[in-house]
Parts: structure tokens; sequence; C-alpha cells
């Protein structure tokens, strides 16, 4: 959620919402390859089989969608106050509506759809997508941090198949002749590359442009912003987890609770019942008419919660000395409005306790767990979950490629066919933040990578 992890609010501020099951027959999975170490250069991925049992071979613990939320752009904002009607609900500003189309589809022709599934607009794959081959300078990312996330994507694709129907969407890159599968044998092909090449010890051939374009697929992605659609670079924002100091009790510094659910028969019922503003009156402590129907977690200032709201994940830091993860689980069921500040959202998040930074997954026990740098939220439904993408940009003068994978989402993606998230780091302030993101593009050109 975005998680997907968190948005932070500095241009654009965004939190992610809950997918729902697609109405599609299944089909089968290709395993996870598990290889066996050689010195050998050539490679030759496993074939594609029906599905099996398999052991995870996730090197991160795995703690609904309830995608973690999501991102930022590198503009800073002051930290905006709480407003003085927190508790009132606002107005909503009238934001730019699209009217999907009725008729037939033409070839090549794509219906966007939306976190509920509804059609939103119509796009042309052919003026998003087109074959290219990726320039020819080193490829930058951590090896094996991309590992893990590469491994962790796969195991999911691997165990949530029958039970996460959007995996099996193939989205507007089938009209590129992306299948699904194809997915799956690119992210079997860079796990199997990068444990040979880690264990050999020898240079990172996925870091090499000649390679990847010998052994990959390379397809441009412009940006299609029906709003505008002078936009053709895609726009990167940044989202991070930030660390905050917090207690496990309330005190007068710290006096806003993150809570969570309780497994209970009316769970559902009382997630859905009330808004943010209601949370922030004080209803789940001593004296509040829901005293004792959720688990209180860690208790922060008003800042520190919105943080937490936004990024989806959050670093708490104990007066006690000790620190703990959180991560978004389920939200009332409210749906994020763009053009609100975050005080004013009605939505609401309940958290459970993660050992890592989480991105997507149809639950908060299944979530993927991601690393910073090699990590973007996307669009999942309509781009596609585990997407390889390579980012181009200039530093100095000189241009850089960096490559990470589509593997957390938000609330700012469904849908969005015009913008990644980056996921930047750990952080202890925004200033820090901000000092970071300001070596990163706002704009960059976008390749999705498709094993041959």
């Amino acid at each position: 959620m975005k998680y997907s992890a968190l948005l932070i609010g500095i241009s654009s501020i965004v939190l992610t919402a809950c997918n729902r099951p697609v109405a599609k027959p299944l089909t089968p999975i290709p395993p996870i390859v598990s290889p066996t170490p050689t010195p050998s250069i050539s490679l030759q991925p496993t074939p594609i089989a029906s599905p099996s049992p398999t052991t995870s071979i996730s090197t991160q613990p795995k703690p609904t969608i309830s995608p973690s939320p999501t991102p930022t752009s590198i503009q800073p904002t002051p930290t905006v106050a709480p407003a003085p009607n927190a508790g009132l609900i606002p107005s909503i500003p009238t934001l730019p509506t699209l009217t999907p189309t009725s008729k037939p589809l033409q070839a090549g022709e794509y219906q966007v759809i939306d976190e509920l599934k509804k059609p939103q607009f119509v796009a042309r794959s052919q003026e998003i997508f087109k074959p290219t081959q990726l320039p020819t300078v080193k490829v930058n990312f951590n090896p094996s941090d991309l590992l893990v996330v590469l491994n962790n994507t796969r195991q999911y694709f691997q165990d949530r198949w029958n039970s996460d129907p959007d995996l099996q969407r193939e989205g507007i890159l089938a009209t590129q002749g992306i299948k699904v599968s194809e997915v799956t044998k690119t992210l079997d092909f860079m796990v199997l590359t990068l444990q040979q090449d880690m264990q050999a010890k020898r240079p990172i051939r996925l870091q090499d442009p000649k390679f990847i374009n010998k052994h990959f697929r390379t397809i441009q992605w412009t940006a299609f912003n029906p709003v505008n659609q002078d936009e053709k670079r895609l726009r990167l924002t940044k989202y991070a987890v930030f660390t905050h100091p917090g207690s496990r009790k309330p005190t007068q510094e710290f006096n806003v609770g993150i809570y969570a659910l309780k497994p209970n028969s009316n769970t559902e019922e009382l997630r859905l019942k009330y808004t943010k503003q209601d949370v922030l009156k004080n209803i789940y402590e001593p004296n509040g008419k829901e005293f004792g129907t959720v688990e209180p977690l860690a208790y922060l200032d008003r800042e520190g919660l919105e943080s937490a709201l936004m990024e989806g994940t959050i670093l708490v830091k104990f007066t006690d000395g000790t620190s703990e993860f959180f991560n978004v689980d389920r939200n009332n069921g409210i749906p994020f409005v763009k053009g609100l500040t975050p005080t004013e959202q009605q939505r609401y998040w309940y958290f459970k306790p993660v050992t890592a930074i989480k991105g997507y997954g149809d639950s908060i026990e299944t979530k993927i767990s991601i690393k910073p740098g090699v990590t973007f939220a996307g669009d999942v439904l309509n781009i596609g979950l585990g997407k390889i993408i390579a980012i181009e940009h200039s530093r100095g003068g000189k241009p850089q490629l960096q490559m990470g994978i589509i593997a957390d989402t938000g609330g700012a993606f469904l849908p969005n066919l015009h913008q990644l998230d980056f996921l930047a780091g750990v952080f202890n302030s925004k200033d820090e933040f901000t000092a970071y993101t300001r070596k990163l593009p706002e704009y960059t050109k976008a390749y999705i990578l498709v094993k041959r």
C-alpha cells in the first residue's frame, strides 16, 4: 500500500486502496525455479510447468490487498499542521473525471480500469509502448537487494496465484503479446542469473546493457495521462519509511494512537464504522465508546500519525529504547480523495507489527517484503505486478540507468499509466529524505524488460 509502504507529503500525496477480485478463470502458474550453481555464462532457464508445492526462497520473512500506501514528489512543502476543523467532514473538491467509451475496442486499444475494476478510459497501446534498445551505459542496482525482491515477488506469484485473481490480469501489455507466464519467466531468469554471478563472484551480467539487449525485449514506456496528454516522460515520485518517536502508553506528547483490529466476530463491522476523525476523538481510549475493541500498538504525535497513514510502513522508536516496524493492514473502506490535505482525509488504516518494509499483497501476512533502491510502486491492475523497470536520467551530464521491480502499489496508481514511485529508503526526517531525493529526477524515461 504503496506495502505496498507509504506516501510522503511533498508535492503530491497519495494513499493505497484495497484490491478486489476479478472474475476470471484460473490458469496454472509456473513453479519457482530452484537453480543449482554453475559458473557457466550460457543460461537456459527451466521451461514453464504446472504448479507444484515449493519451499519459499524468500530471504525476508513474509509477514487485504490493502496495498501499502504510496508516495511523493521531490518538491518539498511545509509540514501540514492539524486543521482547526479536523473533526469535521470536509467538502470534497471537484476533480476532473473521464467517461469510459461504450464503443467496441479496436486493435491495440485497452480499457483502463480503476480499483473497483470499473472502466475509466481507453488507451492505445502502440502510442504508449514501443520496442527499443536499452542505452549502452551500466545499469545500477544493489544485486543482493534486487535478488531479495525478485525472489519475494516470484514467491508471491507461486503462493497466491489461486487466491489473488489480480495476479492473472495481463493488463495493457497483453496488447504487446506479453502474458503473465512471460513475467514469471523473466523473474526466474533474473534470479538464476544473479545467483550464478554472485556465487561465482564475477561481474553482474544484468548490469551490462549488451547482455540485457541480447536476452530481453526492451519496451520504452511513454507516459499516458488523459488529463494532461502533453506529458510524455513518466513522473517519478519517491516514497520512504520514516522513523518517528513514540510511546507504548499515551503521554502528553504522544497522545494519538495507532491500532490493530482484534480477530473477533465484529471485526469487519467495526473497521467500516468510523472515519479517521471519529478515531481522533479517542473512541478507542478509556472512557471512549469503543474502548477495548481494538489493540493499541503505539502512540505518536499528530504528525507521526499522518506520516504512518501516508507511508504505510513506519518505524517507531519508543521512549523505552526499543523500536518496531508497523504496516497498514486494513482500512475503513472510505476512498482516498485526491486534492484533500492529509488531515482532512476520512480514510483510516489499522496496522499490524511487521519485521520488514512491506509492499503489495492480498493480506498483511502475505505482503511482499521489499527493499529500497530496487522497488517501484505502480499500477498493478493495468501495468502488472512483477514488471522489471529500468529508468534513465542524467547526473552531471552523464546518462544513468537504474533497475528495479514493481512490487508495490497504492491509491495514486489505480489507475495510472504515467507515474512510478521509487522506494528511496528509511529516513530519520523529511529534510533528510528531501536532500536524498534531490539527486533523483522528477521525470524519467522508462523501459520495461521482458525475457525473450
